[in-house]
């Protein structure tokens, strides 16, 4: 009697699994614009040298007509502009010092749809344009910390206290954020927030899978997450455009995370972690909770059963993070999860940089790119329990990789700018790729990881994904030698982590592992051509494992 058995008698997709699923959209929502809102407190403006003789005059005029061409944004004429005179409309420059000096009047700056963010504020440009980097590396910086170390205490004292704790740093982060004014307190703010990153999400999405249907997994999960999570990328630029201002916008997207504390009274503790632990009556307690809301009741022999069936399992001791290390295939699994992970987050977040310069509004580019995000996750509710786990993140992983490298290929030898059409569309099934294959990617590894140590185990493959990201900036200035190497790399990184994925075993229509022993043992016997879309009774699959049936 394992928990997906008691959840069929308490009820494992109704009334309270769709208040789950309605509390997780509610995460989607808060996670997105926390982890996302940061890209909008630094949008960088056009800017130039304040000119302050020529004050009386239109901005735009200063930064046409006045405004040394080839360095405009941190130098000016060193002389007084006022003794130059104007000859059909341009500056008689002769007899004029042609030397500049660097800005010492400040700058103006054509706020982007007229919203000031911190580098207009904090004039963080020209000799502190290094500012923003600093406070961004340290907000990642925080990602890699509260990652590993809420996953851990997950793993000790429950998945529900560690949601609410991580929603709560992102608050207190955010907030002490808006009452900076200085480089250190702000860098310290956005790493505090950074601790909450992944856990604020993640933590919820394992108890919403514990809680539901096996078959009802990809739809109740991805449901959510394609359309709230599009929903809030979508938003977010526009809630930024409607403060007008980077600390009345932080406050705007934080201040709603003062409900999560509220989920402690609606939301359970994973039972599958509880059991871990042996604390069998508390999870029963769970297990009634969800029937009497579903409207139905555990028969009592169903309860006996499940009691002596728990006590025979109790596991023996605690696992801890190195046990996924410890045993041949289990440390094989983990490690291409990890490697899986710094390939989707390397890419998706390199992806997401190299829209920049496109001489668009960042606000627009931002809504238009994520409403890839929603198509992805139809084709994962449609296709993903029909292939399985396995043949969709090898195959949107070999999408993207074959794409990405033939948009690199046609701008090596042809040019982007000579076939604009072209190289556009292939990155765009590109960038398809990654959506799929980055929205379905948390819940296989998720389902691969023993209950024991999914907490840890997720969030340490996450943080090893958000420290990969410190590569992304150095592959997209490989461009400064050739554009087309960035593809190139990114591609050959996709098809890599593809063919990889054939090793893992498929999840689908299959018993959770629960302990690091089943976790050893899970997919044991199976081969790297075997999907769950060909394991069926007419045998129309030629690589067919009997010893292995995913779809009992």
């Amino acid at each position: 009697m394992d928990v997906d058995k008691m959840l069929a008698h308490a009820g494992d997709f109704g009334r309270y699994q769709y208040l789950l699923m309605l509390l997780f959209s509610v995460i989607n929502i808060l996670s997105t614009f926390d982890y996302f809102g940061q890209l909008f407190i630094f949008v960088k403006p056009e800017y130039w040298c304040h000119l302050p003789e020529l004050a009386h005059l239109p901005r735009g005029d200063v930064r046409r007509i006045w405004s040394p061409p080839q360095d405009a944004s941190c130098s000016r004429y060193d002389t007084n502009l006022t003794t130059v005179g104007l000859v059909n409309g341009t500056p008689d420059w002769r007899g004029t010092n042609w030397t500049l000096r660097a800005c010492d009047s400040g700058w103006d700056y054509n706020l982007t749809d007229g919203y000031r963010s911190i580098i207009s504020e904090l004039h963080w440009v020209c000799d502190d344009s290094w500012k923003p980097a600093v406070a961004q590396s340290m907000f990642f910086v925080g990602s890699v910390l509260g990652s590993l170390g809420l996953g851990v205490m997950s793993d000790h004292v429950g998945r529900l206290p560690v949601l609410i704790l991580a929603n709560m740093l992102a608050l207190a982060g955010n907030v002490a954020t808006v009452f900076t004014s200085g480089l250190p307190e702000f860098a310290f703010c956005r790493m505090v927030t950074g601790l909450a990153t992944d856990n604020n999400f993640v933590m919820m999405y394992i108890i919403v899978l514990e809680y539901m249907r096996p078959d009802r997994r990809t739809l109740g999960l991805n449901l959510c997450i394609g359309v709230f999570h599009t929903l809030a990328c979508i938003a977010v630029p526009w809630v930024a455009i409607w403060a007008g201002y980077w600390r009345l916008f932080l406050l705007m997207i934080t201040l709603p995370n003062i409900v999560v504390p509220g989920f402690y009274f609606c939301v359970p503790e994973s039972a599958s972690w509880l059991l871990s632990k042996g604390r069998v009556q508390q999870a029963l307690k769970c297990f009634r909770r969800v029937a009497a809301f579903n409207g139905r009741t555990l028969p009592p022999e169903v309860i006996q059963t499940f009691e002596r069936s728990a006590k025979l399992s109790v596991p023996q001791g605690t696992g801890n993070l190195l046990g996924l290390f410890r045993t041949p295939r289990l440390r094989r699994k983990t490690c291409i999860l990890i490697f899986k992970s710094m390939v989707l987050t390397l890419c998706f977040d390199a992806i997401s940089r190299n829209v920049d310069g496109l001489g668009y509004s960042p606000f627009v580019m931002f809504s238009m790119t994520s409403l890839t995000k929603f198509p992805a996750s139809l084709v994962i509710l449609l296709l993903q329990d029909r292939l399985g786990r396995k043949a969709m993140a090898s195959g949107s992983l070999l999408m993207s990789g074959v794409f990405t490298i033939a948009s690199g290929l046609v701008i090596a030898f042809v040019g982007a700018k000579s076939v604009p059409m072209v190289t556009a569309a292939l990155a765009v099934v590109g960038r398809f790729g990654v959506n799929i294959a980055y929205s379905s990617g948390a819940q296989y590894a998720a389902e691969l990881i023993p209950t024991e140590v999914r907490g840890q185990g997720v969030s340490a493959i996450h943080m090893v994904g958000y420290a990969a990201t410190f590569f992304s900036s150095h592959i997209l200035y490989l461009a400064n030698y050739s554009r087309a190497i960035p593809e190139l790399v990114l591609g050959s990184l996709s098809i890599i982590g593809a063919a990889l994925c054939l090793l893992l075993p498929e999840t689908l229509h299959r018993t959770l592992p629960v302990t690091l022993g089943d976790g050893e043992a899970f997919g044991e016997g199976e081969g790297i051509w075997e999907f769950a879309w060909c394991q069926k009774p007419d045998k129309k699959c030629h690589h067919h494992n009997s010893a292995v049936d995913l779809v009992s």
